[in-house]
């Protein structure tokens, strides 16, 4: 396998026993990125001179005596475009910012930097990170490097188009509807959607706004379960503020091999019919693990009703998302919204009521949000682990016109608005519970499936832990045909 696809862990281990230099690492993937970017378009903009510079002084200090090298130390790495990273573009896909340079380093950045990765360069989005699909008037289309004709998925699939094609050894991307999940998912590589605010996510906002988002969380993706729990562990934390007063200790997994897993599996759900090829890939990875003996329940719920759990999610993800709207199209919703049906439960409604709540509706939401927490937690108390689709399907064909709900995705046969498997998103998401994605096989179309492994608040580690398991006994990482070498 060409080196680019080393997981970043080893790659560091390398650069530190002088196996490979930065500055040969870095030019070895600006090679790679000048030969298949052109067809992907995942890496959107590049600061490759600053980057040569810095694996320049990378080299240089392993020659030191007594030099004391980060966890990450020289390795080449992108970004997902909505991170600030001084003197490049961060436009979240829309033409007026077309021309917009970050002034400073979003903290997620300087933590890598400070952890000595080389970053060099972004990675494509979707207009204002709102889709499953990574497409703007700003950089054009990301294709999937499984299938060109296909989505990586969104908002980070410029992230993991680029992990996939071995253009970058590690990645960082944000998640509010599973847009680190999702892209994972699509393109056969691994990520981790952390628990609510332990990670910073200043300086990935629109407008240099500094108010956390409900709900939405940035986290790593790799082509390694190893490298997500190193990604966290370096930028996981308070930020300057919140660190005069609390300290981030977040649990070790206690579980050391397959068998010591308790394993809930969540196949399908009327709420988002998953298609049968997802299924059948998610159940054989769940079968692996009974047979290495962990405790398996395909029954096994938390006591949320599945319905009321999506429509709360969909309701709060819009009012959350609703700040970047014009005035106009405020009005307009506003407009809509009385002639709403009271029993219509369509995204579309959903989406109108959630982007106009009133305080008041805000607050019987959240009341009902916070219930489910306790209903997850109580699960957790004999559950480890809860395995379940990221999305109905794997990675489906571009779909650039219309509105998100009025797209269309055969699922098992049957048309299935694309917003739809949202469900996935936000079942565990909206009640700020860590979920791992790893690669678990590929259907008969030849198009990875990932599963989603979610885990009690905190419990990053856990979740990270049975991917590492999946990883080395059940199924790793694969190059997409055509960019092995």
């Amino acid at each position: 396998m060409d080196i680019a696809f080393y997981s970043a862990a080893k790659l560091v281990r390398m650069i530190r026993a002088k196996q490979i230099g930065c500055v040969e690492l870095l030019d070895h993937y600006a090679a790679r990125m000048r030969r298949h970017n052109p067809k992907l378009n995942a890496i959107i903009a590049t600061r490759l001179p600053a980057a040569r510079r810095a694996a320049v002084k990378a080299d240089a200090l392993l020659r030191r005596r007594g030099a004391k090298p980060g966890p990450l130390h020289g390795l080449p790495m992108t970004i997902k475009e909505s991170f600030d990273l001084i003197g490049m573009p961060s436009t979240w896909g829309l033409a007026a910012l077309r021309k917009h340079r970050a002034k400073n380093h979003a903290i997620v950045v300087q933590r890598l930097l400070d952890a000595g990765a080389n970053l060099f360069g972004k990675t494509n989005v979707p207009v204002y990170l709102a889709d499953w699909q990574s497409f703007n008037p700003v950089y054009g289309t990301t294709n999937n490097p499984w299938d060109l004709g296909r989505t990586p998925g969104g908002s980070s699939g410029g992230s993991a188009a680029a992990l996939a094609a071995g253009l970058s050894a590690l990645e960082y991307g944000s998640d509010i509807g599973a847009s680190i999940r999702n892209p994972a998912h699509y393109c056969g590589v691994f990520g981790h959607k952390p628990t609510y605010r332990i990670v910073s996510p200043r300086g990935q906002a629109l407008f240099g706004n500094v108010a956390e988002a409900d709900i939405s969380v940035v986290g790593p993706l790799a082509r390694s379960a190893d490298d997500l729990a190193i990604a966290l562990q370096v930028t996981a934390g308070p930020d300057l503020i919140d660190s005069a007063g609390w300290k981030l200790a977040l649990p070790s997994a206690r579980q050391k091999h397959v068998r010591d897993f308790r394993v809930a599996v969540l196949l399908s759900d009327r709420s988002a019919e998953v298609d049968a090829s997802v299924q059948a890939l998610i159940r054989d990875a769940a079968r692996f693990a009974a047979k290495r003996g962990a405790k398996l329940s395909f029954t096994a719920r938390p006591d949320i009703d599945p319905n009321d759990a999506h429509r709360v999610y969909v309701q709060l993800l819009r009012y959350a998302t609703s700040g970047r709207q014009t005035e106009a199209q405020y009005r307009r919703f506003m407009k809509r919204r009385p002639k709403l049906r009271a029993d219509d439960r369509s995204y579309e409604a959903e989406f109108v009521r959630g982007t106009t709540l009133a305080p008041r509706e805000w607050s019987a939401l959240n009341e009902k949000r916070h219930r489910m927490r306790m209903a997850w937690a109580r699960f957790f108390e004999d559950w480890d682990v809860l395995l379940c689709p990221t999305a109905t399907t794997a990675a489906f064909p571009h779909m650039h016109t219309g509105e998100r709900w009025e797209r269309m995705i055969l699922v098992n046969g049957k048309p299935q608005p694309t917003t739809t498997q949202m469900f996935w998103a936000g079942y565990s998401g909206m009640a700020y519970l860590p979920s791992t994605v790893a690669p678990v096989g590929l259907t008969r179309e030849g198009l990875p499936v990932g599963v989603q492994i979610v885990g009690p608040q905190y419990a990053d580690y856990t979740t990270i832990r049975f991917a590492q398991l999946l990883e080395r006994e059940y199924y790793r990482f694969r190059p997409p045909p055509g960019y092995a070498t």
